[in-house]
């Protein structure tokens, strides 16, 4: 039988900035609690407290609060658009028959 509340675990861990990795709902929650209560108060942390919550009061889907936690975790960090990056060709295979 599946772990149920603060037991469940997510399904991929989280990776903390230190190396350490958090595997249940109980060890996110813990984290959160340790932090400086300057930090904790941001909105990314709140949000991530209230997505643990729901998903341990609801039986919600463990995804939700691995979102909120990782969402919280990278805050700071801007995705950077990279011009020298390799260009997709999305479009369809030509078959050589084709050609």
């Amino acid at each position: 039988m599946a772990a149920k509340g603060w037991k469940r675990r997510f399904d991929e861990p989280v990776a903390l900035p230190d190396g350490r990795q958090l595997h249940t709902l109980h060890d996110a929650a813990t984290y959160i609690t340790g932090l400086p209560k300057k930090e904790a108060a941001l909105p990314e942390w709140q949000a991530a407290i209230e997505a643990l919550m729901l998903v341990v009061e609801r039986d919600g889907p463990a995804m939700f609060a691995r979102v909120g936690v990782m969402r919280a975790l990278n805050r700071g960090h801007v995705r950077e658009f990279n011009p020298d990056r390799k260009e997709h060709h999305w479009g369809r295979s030509k078959l050589k028959r084709d050609q």
